[in-house]
């Protein structure tokens, strides 16, 4: 029996392996993607952090907000504050699905560690809403003490619930076992993004206007530091090896990083005009910052404290979500 050529068999393999790679689903193509939300254009852009460019723009309501990837990466759940409901985005077509009603003016949306449940903060009615991504239907709500609330997080270990309340001056603490809230610390004025070190030891909490992060114990709910940051302090975002927290200063256009050793400012970095909600790469070398009236998305490179470029997106971009 003749064998086959080499030279025939390995032009036909080629062909295959290419054609596999056009028919994977976008988010499988390139790792990790940054989502943006921009409520002026009502859009969600999709940048490849390999190489920083706007790859795709999907459709996000009326005016998206917050943003939280499942946990196997295969949807998107987006607030759409005008239209009081949760959208949820299949990333492998990268078109609108489902949408659940959330309640009066949703904001911030987390998604627990375990993947389980989608939390958004409900300016509107003062409560956080939860939608358990197995059955895609709203389950229950949480009441806050707190006025407005603008960011619901997870403590990494999925314990404990943090909400910043805008109009209370004070972040309230939920125990999610016992879907709860269990404390309630007063904070400086107009509290905004809220982050966590890796160990869930302690939460870092950005005062618009105040200018200042609260540093609070996750055991005793006492505050341990306060850290003056830039003016209009707004968005947190915590290096996955704990050894940094960036706030975005909305006022002064640039990012502050905050040594969590001593609690101190070690670094300012300038970026775009309102920098808000901030995210970065699972390895930490990069973080991305929305600049809500650049219209852009800056990149900085985490090592050397470095703008490293700007990337145009749609109008009035939020915040950032890495998956």
């Amino acid at each position: 029996m003749t064998k086959p050529s080499i030279r025939r068999i390995a032009p036909a393999v080629l062909a295959c392996l290419a054609a596999c790679a056009v028919a994977l689903p976008a988010p499988l193509l390139a790792a990790p993607f940054a989502y943006v939300p921009n409520e002026g254009s009502g859009t969600i852009s999709v940048i490849d952090t390999a190489n920083d460019q706007v790859v795709g723009e999907m459709p996000g309501g009326t005016k998206p907000r917050g943003l939280a990837v499942g946990a196997d990466g295969r949807r998107l759940y987006v607030s759409d504050q005008p239209n009081n409901r949760l959208q949820v985005l299949d990333l492998a077509t990268r078109k609108l699905g489902t949408a659940v009603a959330l309640g009066e003016s949703p904001e911030g949306v987390s998604i627990s560690p375990d993947g389980r449940w989608v939390v958004a903060a409900i300016e509107g009615k003062n409560e956080i809403a939860v939608t358990d991504t197995r059955s895609g239907k709203l389950a229950f709500a949480i009441p806050v003490h707190g006025k407005n609330p603008e960011h619901a997080v997870f403590s990494p270990n999925g314990r404990l619930l943090f909400v910043s309340a805008e109009e209370g001056d004070a972040v309230d603490i939920i125990d999610f076992a016992s879907r709860k809230q269990v404390a309630q610390v007063a904070v400086g004025a107009r509290p905004r993004g809220i982050g966590f070190l890796p160990d869930s030891s302690r939460a870092y909490v950005a005062t618009e206007n105040a200018n200042e992060v609260f540093v609070i114990d996750t055991t005793g709910y006492a505050i341990v530091a306060r850290i003056k940051a830039g003016l209009r302090a707004n968005g947190i975002a915590v290096h996955p090896g704990g050894g940094q927290v960036y706030v975005s200063n909305g006022g002064d256009a640039n990012v502050s990083v905050i040594d969590t050793a001593s609690n101190r400012v070690v670094a300012t970095i300038p970026v775009g005009q309102r920098p808000w909600n901030m995210a970065l790469t699972p390895d930490g070398k990069k973080l991305y910052v929305a600049n809500g009236r650049s219209n852009n998305v800056s990149v900085i490179d985490t090592a050397s404290r470095t703008k490293l470029r700007d990337i145009p997106v749609g109008k009035l971009p939020w915040g950032v979500v890495i998956k």
